[in-house]
């Protein structure tokens, strides 16, 4: 690994033929193109890390009528509700501390959000843990399934009572939910990471089959510096903030033109353009989703 560019995985995973690691014009987020005004996100995950410092800026900067923060920190989250009234003064901020994981707590978030603004329009699942790092043999078997109970059942839970506080099945609402290279890469000592985060993206596939009017996508971020990176990735860590909020806004716009992205895995370094130019080839042979390598069915014996 010291021994690779610090764009390596940008290129390795590149989609596109240009790639970012900031914001650029297309995915700035108070274009009127990306107009969040009227609509409510809720951002989990929202009081450190990517949260606070890549999408609620970034909703925020987009003129959402308000920003529901998640998370469990009380304090934390009201230090990040009063940078957004400093900053942007004419959105709201709701505080919601919340468990993920547990569904009593999320059943408390979804009534407060109800009680408040009737529902919401936007959910960037964006909590997450990442500390169960071993090998499968050796790691430390509470560990790896704390991860996974906060990474999936967290992430299933809030996307469950979000998409049944809609009001009528057609309402239009927006999933975005983080996801990463290693869902479909192997990284050894990192098995807890990548099968939760492989989880989150295929349910976002489930959402978009399943609810036509949601627009599902997971979102791998870059490699942003982090609490959750690790060492050996740090000096790989050079995409920005803003890179990642702008692209969560681009997906969530409100303007035709992001259906063919959903149930899709998208990552931020991608150039947004480019993947509107590839849309007749993602949507035909099917990309940017999972699948087996092999050619499956009896029809290739003859029979």
């Amino acid at each position: 690994m010291d021994n690779l560019p610090t764009d390596h995985f940008v290129k390795l995973q590149q989609f596109t033929p240009v790639v970012y690691r900031d914001v650029y014009p297309a995915i700035e987020p108070t274009q009127a193109s990306l107009s969040q005004k009227g609509k409510v996100v809720i951002v989990t995950g929202a009081s450190q890390g990517l949260g606070a410092r890549a999408f609620v800026p970034a909703f925020a900067k987009a003129g959402a009528k308000a920003i529901v923060l998640v998370a469990r920190s009380a304090d934390k989250l009201d230090e990040v509700a009063a940078s957004i009234a400093a900053s942007h003064p004419d959105v709201e901020t709701l505080v919601v501390p919340t468990d993920i994981a547990n569904p009593a707590s999320v059943t408390a978030l979804f009534e407060s959000v109800k009680e408040k603004y009737g529902h919401a329009d936007v959910l960037v699942n964006n909590a997450g843990i990442f500390k169960a790092i071993a090998p499968v043999q050796d790691v430390d078997q509470q560990a790896w399934w704390d991860e996974l109970t906060l990474n999936i059942r967290g992430t299933f839970l809030v996307t469950q009572a979000f998409l049944a506080a809609l009001p009528t099945p057609t309402t239009p609402a927006k999933v975005i939910t983080l996801t990463t290279g290693a869902a479909y890469e192997v990284f050894p000592t990192l098995s807890a990471y990548s099968l939760s985060k492989l989880s989150a993206f295929q349910l976002m596939t489930y959402v978009a089959v399943e609810n036509p009017n949601v627009v599902a996508v997971a979102l791998h971020p870059g490699i942003v510096d982090t609490d959750m990176v690790i060492d050996m990735f740090r000096r790989f860590a050079l995409d920005t903030p803003e890179l990642v909020g702008g692209v969560a806004v681009w997906l969530a716009a409100w303007q035709e033109g992001r259906e063919f992205l959903s149930g899709r895995y998208v990552s931020a370094n991608w150039d947004v353009d480019g993947l509107v130019m590839r849309k007749e080839e993602i949507v035909e042979k099917g990309l940017l989703k999972m699948d087996i390598k092999a050619e499956l069915g009896d029809g290739q014996f003859g029979q």
